[in-house]
Formats: structure tokens, sequence, C-alpha cells
């Protein structure tokens, strides 16, 4: 099984280099003016608006010398088209994702697409890129999903790289674009409001709507003179175990259909969702009853009676027509909690039905005269939601995007909202201080002056997907997936520069540049913003790819003292020797290096600025924030509660730790002692080692103290070792991860710090919000850790930290207290001069925001 995981992993590699390396060679060529490649649903057909425009194109005689490339992922599902334009030399189709595909999609000046292009496409200078979208929404999109930021990625990534996008209505843009993407402040295209091209078709097309009831005879639908009732749901993806599950319901319930409204008047047939289409057309029992997928929607559309459907927005193509909508929603409350609808069924226009009775019922009640009030629901939703689409729109588009009319034509920008924008990546959203102090800090920016992005790697473990629900709903985020664009060789280029410490060649080499513009622009689309803060500071990749923002302010953080950091031992080796330095050598192109502490700033300047000739001003200072109310709340947590999750960590880290049931029982109980708590990352500089050194000193004097370490990390079995060596089985424990330790500082009597060195160490903040007396050994930040000095400070020496211990015994150390809402406000304040006031960033309306 290991041998088959490990070829399975290498076959995936292979396949990513593979394509990385197709995507290279087709970026080698030129942009080649008059080429259009169209590609509709991952290239399922030649469909949807694309389609539309297409034919457009070809029809319109002054346009007449552009040359035209189809996206096909199967072209003998689509034989209809390919045989179609066999001898038409404009016109060619190229298989998804091959070496021609690659190739047109970097090439060709016009990029016309009704979904997603891949994770590896980047427009290029002089592409002009149309996304036309393939519905009005009934269903929620975006972040109105459940998890819709990491479903939305792709998505978010097209619509920001497109220079149109194309909508049906004012309700699509503002309830799907601006809202429900976020593209509002960021979007630097216009949207076409002129209705969808493909509805033409549908509306004027008499010779093609007589072709497609030929069609569908052709493909085995005996039609005769009946009324067509089409069956056409969306795909609900999870509410099924598999697309071939979703095709076998759909069937049957066709079939029962056609069974309860019988043979004489109607036939019922079903037109699937593109991602269950190739398991239903695989399905002998489908023949007679499926749609073939090379028919365009809208001619079916054309030649239907009657329209049932559950949540596809297919329904507001059918409103044109004055024909009879129904709505077929057996699991309407399941899907409204795990999904979400903009409308509620009382407001759609045509009768919602929960069975098959019910529906067949109201079929054969739509053959008789339409109700007043039902009339006027219809017209009222076709003037709302169909009002531009007069069979015309093809034309209006085609004068907009490629002959450059736009007099008279409806187009909206919405790239600004008086607000200024702000991307700061994240880093690697684990749970550790930077990504605590980068959350708490997207929760206190004032959201209403500053149009907030965030940018990180795709999370993928447990703790990373936590994290991540907890950004602020407010805030856009950008996941970055897939590789940058570009040749192994080119790559390996840049990865010598970075580890021999300069990395700066993509500043000094043409090929590299335009590499990092390039991935730029696969991330962010064609996005600008007012100030760019690379919030991490450990990575040379990404400090490198904030340097290629296009203008604003950039910014940045150096979370510890930075010179030492390079010289700590991870596992036994140096492992950030090499990318720290090449992060250091990126520091001259940003405006400001902001440190976390005043006295760390000082540590920062003194040891960087000489080394790599940085001018003294870019050093700044501005304290991380703390989420009060989430540690409050974890104060507030029994300590009982933390059992479970002890003996899930213990189960997990084997017998060593098995004395954990212990710890927790005795400190929940107390009984005469008096516990030390410490909480951090069993790392080197938090040099755990020195704490049980000196609190072996002082449990050999009391032994009613006690002594928590509460973490994770590589040193972990190394201070388990060091435990039993000093005769401290029954006195210190080695404890977690744990979510939520704040039941521990709550329960404990002392909070101690030993590390070597810190930026600006977190857990003393959380240690005062949990008025806790504190005892750290001397390093550079520690000193203006809290607004009050209350910290008992002692030099970095195990008699001396021993002596600290001793001297909360004798009642000789304050409590620590810390007024979170005053130590936030300054902290976003300092903030917000750091990032903007220092290079006289203002929002787009005019004044400073400070």
């Amino acid at each position: 099984m290991r041998v088959l995981a490990r070829m399975k992993r290498l076959t995936r590699r292979i396949a990513r280099a593979l394509t990385a390396e197709l995507q290279a060679v087709g970026r080698r060529g030129r942009v080649r003016p008059g080429t259009v490649i169209y590609e509709s649903f991952a290239g399922n057909g030649a469909l949807c608006n694309p389609e539309a425009i297409f034919r457009e194109l070809l029809d319109s005689a002054d346009l007449d010398k552009l040359r035209h490339t189809w996206v096909l992922d199967n072209p003998r599902a689509t034989r209809g088209i390919v045989s179609e334009f066999a001898g038409d030399p404009r016109v060619r189709f190229v298989r998804y994702r091959s070496l021609a595909y690659y190739g047109a999609l970097a090439t060709s000046e016009y990029l016309v697409n009704n979904a997603t292009f891949p994770p590896e496409f980047s427009k290029r200078p002089g592409q002009i890129y149309l996304n036309t979208w393939h519905g009005t929404p009934l269903k929620a999109m975006g972040y109105d999903m459940p998890l819709g930021a990491a479903a939305s990625a792709n998505t978010l990534r097209n619509f920001l790289a497109a220079d149109f996008l194309l909508s049906q209505n004012p309700f699509m843009t503002e309830q799907m674009y601006e809202k429900a993407y976020r593209l509002r402040g960021a979007f630097r295209g216009l949207i076409i409001e002129e209705g969808y091209p493909r509805l033409d078709r549908q509306l004027i097309d008499q010779a093609g709507l007589r072709a497609c009831r030929a069609r569908l005879e052709e493909a085995g639908v005996d039609i005769g003179s009946r009324d067509i009732v089409l069956y056409a749901p969306t795909w609900k993806g999870s509410s099924f175990s598999s697309p071939d599950d979703d095709a076998r319901a759909l069937v049957d319930a066709t079939l029962e259909l056609q069974r309860r409204l019988g043979t004489d008047r109607y036939v019922v047939l079903l037109k699937t969702h593109q991602a269950v289409h190739s398991f239903a057309a695989a399905n002998p029992e489908f023949r007679g009853l499926l749609v073939p997928n090379d028919i365009p929607t809208n001619s079916i559309l054309g030649i239907t009676s009657v329209l049932v459907t559950d949540y596809s927005s297919i329904f507001f193509d059918f409103l044109a027509s004055t024909r009879p909508i129904m709505f077929y929603t057996p699991d309407v409350a399941a899907y409204s909690e795990s999904r979400g609808t903009y409308f509620a069924p009382g407001e759609l226009p045509g009768p919602v039905c929960a069975t098959l009775t019910e529906l067949a019922g109201a079929i054969v009640a739509s053959g008789s005269e339409a109700t007043v009030d039902g009339d006027a629901r219809v017209a009222q939703w076709r003037e709302r939601f169909t009002p531009w689409d007069d069979g015309s729109v093809s034309r209006r588009v085609v004068d907009i995007v490629f002959r450059g009319r736009v007099d008279g034509k409806r187009l909206r920008s919405i790239s600004d909202d008086g607000r200024t924008s702000l991307l700061v990546h994240l880093g690697g959203m684990r749970p550790n201080g930077i990504t605590s102090s980068a959350l708490n800090l997207l929760n206190a920016i004032d959201h209403d002056r500053f149009d907030v992005s965030v940018v990180f790697g795709r999370p993928r473990s447990r703790a990373q997907l936590a994290n991540q629900s907890r950004i602020n709903p407010r805030v856009r985020q950008f996941l970055r997936s897939g590789g940058m664009n570009g040749s192994k060789f080119t790559h390996l280029r840049r990865r010598l520069a970075e580890r021999v410490g300069h990395p700066t060649s993509h500043r000094e080499s043409a090929s590299q540049g335009r590499m990092w513009d390039a991935e730029w622009q696969r991330c962010f689309g064609d996005s600008h913003f007012d100030v760019v803060v690379d919030f991490s500071g450990y990575t040379a990749f990404w400090a490198t790819l904030m340097l290629h923002s296009p203008g604003g302010a950039r910014s940045i953080w150096l979370h510890n003292d930075m010179a030492a950091e390079v010289n700590r031992v991870i596992r036994g080796k140096r492992r950030m020797r090499h990318g720290l330095r090449a992060v250091f050598a990126l520091y001259g192109g940003f405006d400001s290096l902001v440190s976390v502490s005043e006295s760390l700033n000082a540590v920062n300047r003194v040891s960087l600025s000489g080394p790599y000739a940085l001018a003294e001003s870019v050093f700044r200072a501005a304290r991380n924030l703390v989420d009060g109310s989430h540690v409050i709340e974890g104060l507030a947590v029994p300590l009982s509660a933390l059992r479970t999750e002890a003996e899930t960590a213990d189960a997990a880290q084997g017998a060593e730790a098995t004395h954990s049931f212990d710890w927790a029982r005795e400190l929940a109980d107390k009984q005469g002692t008096r516990w030390f708590v410490t909480v951090g990352r069993f790392s080197p500089e938090k040099n755990h080692a020195r704490l049980l050194r000196a609190f072996a000193s002082v449990y050999r004097t009391d032994p009613s103290v006690r002594l928590a370490i509460v973490g994770y990390g590589p040193l972990r079995d190394d201070l388990l070792t060091r435990v039993r060596k000093l005769g401290l089985e029954s006195a210190a424990f080695v404890v977690g991860p744990y979510s939520n330790p704040f039941p521990i500082l709550a329960a404990a009597d002392c909070f101690v710090l030993s590390s070597d060195y810190e930026g600006q160490p977190m857990v003393i903040l959380e240690a005062a919000i949990a008025d806790l007396p504190i005892v750290s050994v001397d390093f550079g930040s520690v000193r203006d850790a809290l607004p009050t000095p209350t910290i008992h400070v002692v030099a970095q020496t195990d008699d001396a930290l021993a002596d600290g211990m001793r001297a909360f015994l004798r009642g000789e150390v304050q409590r620590s207290t810390l007024d979170v809402a005053a130590y936030n406000r300054e902290a976003v304040a300092e903030f917000h001069a750091v990032t903007m006031g220092f290079t006289g960033a203002r929002t787009r309306s005019g004044p400073r925001l400070w």
C-alpha cells in the first residue's frame, strides 16, 4: 500500500510538471492579433453564451478575418460542431489541457469563457478576456455558500482577470458579482449588462428550433406532436454520493413523471447538469430521455412547453417565453440549509412541488388558462430578470468587446468604492503567534474604511482550516493553488538564486521578472492594492510576489530577532539559514520593515541595516493585536473539558505521555499545590530546558510546586527525557497541543517564560488577560511586551530564573493585567501609521484615514 501511494504521488507530480512545461511552451509565443479562443464548461461542448458570440462573429462581415479556436474535452462526443465547421479554415478545435490548448490559451487575443479557465491560467499583456458566466443565480454563490471562500477561489481569480463580465440583469450584477464574489472595489474591468447572447436563438432562430427537434429525433427521442416537458435540475454535488448516483436518481424521477402524465400529450425529457451528463450518456437507460449535450440548451428551451427545474438558473432564461415553469424541490429544507437560495419558494414564478404527484397535477393544470396572479408574477420576473433579452444581445456584446462601440451600451464599473484597498499575506495559517496576530488584526481593522483582502496557500490540515474559519467574514480571500508558470529550468535558476542569498534576479533578469509578474496576475488578476503587506515575512517566495504588486505601499513584518532566527536549530539543522537570508536580500524593495515592538525594532535595525544597506528610516514598529474576547471565552471553559482532548493527544503521543491524566486532575483540584505554566512551541529558542532546570531547583526546596509546559513541536521527546532525568515525573508535565490552552492559564498561579529571544510574545498578553503574575527571563522585546511594566524580569540563567519563581512564591510578583480595548486601539493606529502614513497612501476618495 505504501509503495502504491508513493507511485500515485509520483504520478501526480509528473503530471503537474508536464502541465507546467506545456504551459511554458505555449507562453513562449507572442499574442496573435485577430484570434479568439472559446471554452464552455471546461470543454464540455460548444455551448452557452460563447457559442452564441462565436456564431455572431462568423456572421459579421467586418470581422470575418478573425480566427476561432474551440476547446473540447471530448471531440468524439461533440462531433456535430466539429463536422459543421470541418471545411471552414477560420475554425479549429483543440483538446482541453493539451499542448495545443495551452498554446491557444497563451497566444489568442480574445478569451471567451462561460465558467473558469484552470488554475494555471494567467492572462498575458495584450489579451482581452470576456467571461460570460452561465446563468443568473437562484442558489447561493461565492461567499454566500458554506465554505464559499475555498469553493470560489478559482472563480474569483478568473473574474478579477477578466476585462469584461457579462451580466443578464442588475440582480446578477449586484447579488453575484458585487456581493457574493466580493468584486466591488477589486474588479477593474467593465460589467456588460445587456442580457444573454444565448437567448437569441431561443427567441428568433426558428430554423434552428426546427433543426433542434429533428436532432432530438435522430438521438432516439420520440417526440411526435407531443408537448415537451423538460426536466432540468441542477447538480447538488454532495447530496448524492457521486454523479453516477445523481444520474440514477434523475432517470428514476423522469420515468415516474412520464408515467404519471401518460404518453398521449406529453413527453418528458431530461437535461442534466454538465457534471452529470457523461455518466448519464453512458447509461442505456437514458436513451429516449436524455437531451444530447451538444444541442444548445436554449434551442431546447425554445421548443419546450413546460420547464421543470429545482435550483438551476435555467428558469431565468425560460422567463423570456410565456410558458409555464414548475419547481420540483422535495429536498428544499435540506438544500436551503446546506447551500441556500436567494429566493424563498413562495416568491418563485411558478408552482413549487414537493412530490411527483403534485408536480404532475401542476403540469396538467397549466394546460388551462393561467390565473391573473400567475401572469402578473411572471411579468414582474421577466421585467426584472430578462429585460434586455430581445434577440439582439449577441450583436451588442460583439459591438462592445470586438468593435469597441460602447456608446449607448449598458456598462457598469465597480472598481472604486472609496475605501483603501489592502492585501495581507497571512503565512501558512498554522496555529502559531503569527497566525493569531493576523486574525486579530483582521477583526480590528475598520472594514468600512478598508477593503481588505488576504492571501495564503490552500489550507490542508484541520488546524489550518480552523484558522481559516476565523477570518473576518468581510475579508476577501485569495487561496493560492497550483504552481508558477515558467519552465523547470527557469524555476531552477530562481531556487539557486535564493539558495545563495541572491533572490534579486527577479529584478535583474527580464525572464524572471516576467515570470513573477505572470504569477501575480495568475493569483490576483488585474487587481491593484493601495497597500500590500507580507505579514508572515519568513519566505522569499511570498516576499518576492508581494514586490510584484503593480503599485501601492509595501511592508514586510519582522516578528522576531530575525538575525537570531537564521541560526535557529530545527530537528538538528539550521533550516531557515538560506531561506531567511534570501528574504533579507529582498528587504530593500519594501517601503517599511515592521517589527512588532519598539525594542525589537531596535534589535533588527542594528543587526540588519548595515549588512543589507538599509536606511534606518525604513525600520518601523507596530505591535500585534490580541483577540481578548477569544481569550476570555477560552478562560471560561472548565479545565475538565480539556480531558477528552488530553486523552486523544496522549493516545497519539504514546506511553510517554500517559501521566497527563494525573496532571489535569491535580491542576483542577489544586489541594495545596501552586502551579507555574508556560505555553509555546517545543523548539530550541524557547529554552524549556532552562525552565526545567530552574524549576527542579525550586522543587527541591518546595515540593508543593508544579509546572505545566503546554505546546507542541520537535523537542517534545527531549523534554520528557529531561523531566525523567531531573526526577520531576510527579511535578512537571509536558502536555498538549490543545486548541484552547486558556483553561490551563485560568487554573494556574503564575506564568513563566524562558525564551532566548521572542518577537512580541503574545502569550504574555494572554497571560495578562488571565490576570496572572508573570516571571520572564530578559530578552530584547520583553520589557515593552505590556503597556505597564509588571513583568518580573530576570537574567537568562538557571539560578536567576529559579530566584524569580521563588519571588512569586514569596508574594513579590504582582499580577499583570491588560486593558484589551485600549491596547488594540493603539496597535491598530500603529498598523495604519507604518503601512500607509509612512508612504503617504490615501483612499481613492482623497483624505488620509488617520
